[in-house]
């Protein structure tokens, strides 16, 4: 059935080492800190405070735990695909290699949204803690273009005025689109400054809020179930894990850049395992110490850790964390957008969007049509749009994503057993199942509206593929691999 017809893995392994028009030029260290870029942003500077306020408790440490645990799982079966098929586009690649181009299409579509919808969150959260960091030293955007069409913004004296357009917004996805155009060793030199700041914050942080933890915030560790399955108790700590989710969706990113690493077969796997394990210790620290100095009920704020900060009474620090926040969401919109514009290189490849898209620049060896774009369609919702419950909707397309992986991997195993694998899953019979299943446990937390999205997203996509894309697929072609 042509719904299912699959790209070869052999196909798809020469196809990557006969494409040069991407630049190979990233190591280990490089997409280790593109993966820290990704992950250490909104989950630790905003989801910390709202998850434990609305969740989990103190316990939104568990809720982290949980949630890092269903990625390893996944990020052992991405690291397999990633050294096996070292293409740009990810799960993109992987599925449509092992489950065919009807799944292929589908995760595709779902990485768009997981992507571009993340890096509009971001960018969002992003001038909330611009605006804040510059009222610190008397610098005052007007209140008009400094959020979304609608938002009341409270005036210094008092007064409330409602905004217009979302300029900071704008900006850094403009900056980050023209880095992503310039070129890949320039956009990862970047990060690789932004994370060493921002790493260097979150240790500052550490290290001069932990002495004013008070043990007494910690109990009741899981507070009782208010009678709402997301709020509290154990149930409020599983669903804290699928909306954290939302802050480890960076490692999978790290499988989008497989075409611009130097030796794939040995960098990508260092790379997804080796942010995710960083980051993840840094999010149960960062939770706990947060949990430990302030009442979990007063951190439904915007800027929690900054909260955190004022609360211990460390002074000019606080500033100092929204300058780390700022550049820790300024890495997490440059990873997204790369791993989006990547996406959509691998899909125009292989003629499932138009050709246009995968279109090289001449100089910078980028796909630069695809970066602007993508640009664009990120840019124009964080500029007139309030994202709610964002955090959720990528979410829950991460796990679909991570669903479809782990069972890739099995999938591939049993049909192409003698395939020479760089990277091998280990204890492959038990990890791959518990990585899907995981991930299909935390979408089951997550509450119906988000659900009834997803499938609206997933109909959009369909019409799409059966209107254009089934039948410009270089599968459907003569020779077609």
């Amino acid at each position: 059935m042509d719904l299912f017809r699959r790209k070869s893995v052999t196909a798809l392994q020469a196809e990557a080492a006969g494409d040069h028009r991407l630049k190979r030029a990233l190591g280990p260290l490089n997409l280790t800190a593109l993966g820290i870029g990704a992950i250490i942003g909104t989950g630790i500077f905003v989801l910390t405070g709202t998850v434990a306020a609305q969740n989990a408790g103190p316990a939104v440490i568990l809720s982290f735990v949980l949630a890092g645990v269903a990625s390893v799982f996944a990020a052992l079966c991405y690291s397999e695909f990633a050294s096996l098929v070292p293409m740009a586009g990810s799960a993109y690649t992987y599925g449509y290699a092992t489950l065919g181009e009807f799944v292929a299409w589908i995760i595709g579509w779902d990485l768009v949204l997981e992507y571009a919808l993340s890096a509009t969150t971001v960018a969002i959260g992003w001038s909330g803690y611009v605006v804040s960091f510059l009222e610190d030293f008397g610098i005052h955007i007007p209140a008009h273009f400094q959020a979304a069409r609608g938002t009341v913004v409270t005036l210094a004296d008092g007064t409330t005025q409602l905004a217009l357009f979302n300029v900071p917004a704008v900006l850094i996805i403009a900056i980050v689109t023209t880095l992503l155009v310039v070129g890949i060793k320039e956009s990862a030199n970047v990060n690789n400054v932004i994370v060493m700041i921002k790493l260097a914050v979150v240790i500052l942080f550490i290290v001069f809020a932990a002495p004013h933890v008070n043990p007494d915030n910690w109990h009741p560790f899981i507070p009782a179930n208010t009678g709402h399955r997301e709020h509290f108790g154990f149930s409020g700590v599983v669903a804290g894990a699928a909306i954290v989710f939302f802050a480890y969706i960076g490692f999978d990113a790290v499988s989008t850049a497989a075409q611009e690493a130097k030796n794939p077969q040995r960098d990508m796997p260092i790379g997804i395992l080796g942010s995710l394990i960083i980051c993840t210790v840094l999010y149960v620290v960062v939770a706990a110490i947060a949990t430990g100095v302030v009442p979990y009920t007063q951190l439904d704020v915007p800027a929690p850790i900054a909260k955190v900060a004022d609360y211990a009474g460390l002074g000019k620090l606080s500033s100092l964390i929204k300058m780390g926040a700022i550049a820790g969401l300024s890495s997490v919109i440059l990873v997204q957008l790369l791993g989006q514009s990547r996406v959509f290189y691998s899909m125009s490849r292989d003629g499932l969007l138009p050709p246009f898209v995968q279109k090289i620049h001449p100089r910078f060896r980028t796909p630069y049509i695809t970066s602007i774009l993508t640009g664009l369609a990120v840019a124009i919702p964080a500029a007139v749009l309030p994202v709610r419950d964002a955090a959720k909707l990528v979410s829950i397309g991460t796990l679909l994503a991570f669903v479809i992986v782990c069972t890739g991997v099995l999938v591939l195993r049993i049909r192409e057993p003698d395939l020479p694998r760089p990277f091998k899953t280990p204890l492959v019979w038990f990890v791959a199942p518990a990585g899907s299943l995981s991930a299909a446990y935390l979408m089951f937390y997550l509450d119906i509206e988000t659900w009834i999205r997803l499938v609206v997203w997933l109909a959009i996509g369909l019409t799409i593929y059966f209107l254009y894309s089934r039948k410009h697929s270089k599968l459907a072609t003569p020779g077609g691999s």
